[in-house]
Order: structure tokens, then C-alpha cells, then sequence
């Protein structure tokens, strides 16, 4: 993945490497779901269904690489993408440090554990579906619920 900093997630993004970037996402899948802007009101609505490269057991893209070849419209997150978008979920460590906000104690980089992601109720593993078997979207509407209470402290959590 390249070299990273001690502590790099604490920096703001703007200084991120490239390698610190890519680092920095938690795994949860959720910015790989298909989302529906509502015509009148430009609310963004959740849905449960994951782009075609999702594994939906891992939460992990089959080609991250090479993602834009087969999925065009795939965005690659940026600074200026994140400052700007709204559908990104409260939880995205992205989303969290542009607004100059702390990791959860969840995130991989404090807890050590890739799968603390799915056990505190953020990752889409296993509840969703892809778009090859959905169907129409609009039968896919979801609130996706607020994460399980994860304590504040590695220590707190046994780690």
C-alpha cells in the first residue's frame, strides 16, 4: 500500500499521501450502494443494493483497480468530492475528519481489528444485495440504523 505516518488519520486530509488516503476507509461498503435523489426535495435516499463489484460478504470491491473500467460513473473519493458530497454516511472516516472529528474507536486504524467495522453495525456485510439480482431501486429503500455504542477508549475495550 506504500508508506504511512504514526497517527496519520489524525492529520487533515488535505495532508494525507496517497498510500494515508486509501488507509484511511474503514471498509464498510457503504459508499458502494446505490443511493436515489428524490426529484422534489434533492433528499438523498439509502438504499440495500451494492454496485455489481461489491462482495457482499466482505464489503470489498473485486476490482478496485480497474473499478472505472467497468463501472464509469464509480467515484473515486477526493477532498473535493468529500466536502462536497452528502451521502456519505456520518460514520466515514472521511466525512468524519473533513469535519475535524475523531475516528470511533471501530475504526481499524485505533482498534486493530478489520472486522470491528461489521460488528459495531457499520459495514454492509451481508445485508445487502447486488444490483445484478435487485430489481428496482425503488424497492430497496433503507435507514440504514446508528451504530452500536463502541467504546470511546481502546482501553475501554479490551484492546
Amino acid at each position: 500500500m506504500g508508506e504511512v505516518r504514526d497517527r496519520f488519520w489524525e492529520l487533515p486530509l488535505g495532508e494525507l499521501t496517497r498510500p494515508e488516503w486509501e488507509a484511511l476507509c474503514d471498509g464498510c461498503g457503504r459508499c458502494c450502494l446505490h443511493k436515489i435523489e428524490d426529484e422534489d426535495t434533492g433528499e438523498i435516499l439509502d438504499t440495500n443494493i451494492a454496485c455489481r463489484l461489491l462482495d457482499t460478504q466482505t464489503a470489498q470491491c473485486s476490482d478496485y483497480r480497474n473499478r472505472k473500467a467497468f463501472v464509469p460513473d464509480c467515484l473515486r473519493l477526493t477532498l473535493r468530492i468529500v466536502e462536497q458530497v452528502s451521502w456519505l454516511p456520518s460514520t466515514c472516516a472521511y466525512r468524519l475528519r473533513a469535519d475535524d472529528r475523531p475516528l470511533p474507536g471501530w475504526h481499524y486504524l485505533l482498534s486493530g481489528d478489520r472486522d470491528a467495522v461489521r460488528r459495531a453495525g457499520v459495514s454492509v456485510v451481508g445485508r445487502v444485495v447486488s444490483e445484478v439480482d435487485a430489481g428496482p431501486l425503488e424497492h430497496h429503500i433503507t435507514e440504514w440504523p446508528a451504530p452500536r455504542h463502541w467504546p470511546a477508549r481502546d482501553e475501554d475495550a479490551g484492546l
